[in-house]
């Protein structure tokens, strides 16, 4: 599955609160989780900054499941 998330004007998003908005995880606690355990790839690569911050431009991949980052 494959979605895009806008920043409607914001610089960036942390990494944890995307995958809670986007309702790919259930919760803050779980993002954290999945972050850590190194299941979550950005631009192609492990992210285990759970507070990472992502700019357009950036694609997020959880378990198959794609999220781009637009301005």
């Amino acid at each position: 599955m494959k979605q895009q998330f806008k920043l409607e004007g914001h610089p960036h998003i942390a990494l944890c609160d995307l995958l809670k908005l986007t309702g790919i995880v259930e919760s803050g606690g779980r993002a954290k989780q999945v972050i850590s355990a190194g299941l979550v790839q950005r631009n192609g690569q492990a992210e285990t900054r759970k507070t990472a911050k992502l700019i357009a431009g950036d694609c997020i991949d959880f378990e198959g499941q794609i999220i781009d980052i637009i301005d």
